[in-house]
């Protein structure tokens, strides 16, 4: 027997299923405004990501969702915020990898990564590539380490912030090649590529997802991609892997987390939610836009396990390159 549904109970039935989807995400949250922290300034990767995301999360819950930045302190501040206030979900940080698992081994934080923040979901990834000034004589990576080695104590590397992996691989670049580059570091990336193009810093190891709208309108170089596989967005550009360096191995994940305090079945509400959030095609296409890579979705149990593999993978690293601040 066939059942025939009309015009209008086909549309209470549309209406219907579409409210009860609305349900499951809202059930992330309550109608209160849902508040994302931000550990970078405005225009940096992890904003780019927040603004993304508030957007579509809006969209799918039918709230506000506000992204409020608070840079400084390799993301103590954004942490501390984060943690004073309940761990409820309400409040959230959208952050890279980087705040977690770089940072707290060569610089004193307030938090332990691995205890007071949880891990709640990735939503993209981030190259690092290498970078240089517009006004650099070198073409290639080659040019570019004997320039360098030839003026010695003379020139600098910029970083987006100390203990980061723009720092790490700045430090090991130094290593490597026995160059004397002076280490700048910046509060986020926006400031360090704005003196970059003004020829004022020589060099820095940047997200893709920054610097590839200046290369693009010729403002600075890019040498390398600093991962061990070429970047879709830069298939031309080759891997520092390639060149001999494997040690250069370097992507954040961005991602959502949270309180450790917060409840299992909160955050993995949350991650469904933000994982439908960030699967949604315009979403995908505006990280495409802008430069990310593809994401591996994970629970939130997954993550935590990813989070502490890559926290001792770098402590590995800093203990081999000798890593320290300045």
């Amino acid at each position: 027997m066939t059942m025939h549904i009309s015009p209008v109970g086909a549309a209470r039935l549309a209406l219907t299923a579409l409210a009860l989807t609305a349900c499951t995400w809202a059930l992330a949250w309550t109608d209160k405004p849902v508040k994302l922290i931000v550990p970078a300034p405005a225009g940096g990767t992890m904003d780019v990501v927040a603004r993304i995301l508030a957007d579509q999360i809006a969209a799918d819950i039918g709230q506000a969702v506000i992204v409020e930045n608070k840079p400084g302190a390799g993301g103590a501040i954004a942490v501390q915020a984060m943690l004073a206030v309940p761990a409820d979900g309400q409040t959230l940080m959208v952050t890279a990898s980087n705040v977690l698992t770089e940072i707290p081994h060569v610089m004193k934080t307030s938090f332990d990564p691995l205890k007071d923040v949880r891990p709640i979901a990735t939503v993209a990834r981030a190259s690092m590539v290498l970078v240089g000034a517009p006004n650099l004589p070198a073409k290639d990576f080659s040019e570019l380490t004997a320039y360098l080695k030839a003026n010695p104590g003379k020139l600098s590397f910029a970083s987006y912030s100390t203990g980061t992996s723009s720092h790490y691989a700045g430090m090991i670049l130094n290593q490597k090649f026995g160059l004397d580059l002076t280490h700048a570091p910046f509060a986020g990336s926006p400031p360090a590529l704005t003196q970059l193009m003004g020829g004022n810093i020589t060099i820095m190891f940047d997200g893709i997802v920054t610097s590839l709208p200046f290369h693009k309108a010729g403002k600075l170089k890019i040498f390398a991609v600093a991962t061990k596989n070429r970047s879709a967005h830069l298939p031309q550009v080759p891997t520092l892997s390639e060149m001999g360096l494997p040690e250069f191995d370097f992507s954040n994940w961005l991602g959502i987390v949270g309180s450790a305090k917060m409840p299992d079945a909160m955050a993995d509400k949350i991650n469904a939610a933000i994982l439908k959030a960030a699967a949604s095609p315009k979403v995908q296409e505006r990280f495409t836009m802008a430069g990310f890579e593809p994401n591996t979705s994970l629970s939130a149990a997954q993550l935590s396990q990813s989070v502490r593999a890559e926290f001792d993978r770098n402590a590995a690293l800093v203990k081999a390159f000798n890593i320290k601040l300045d």
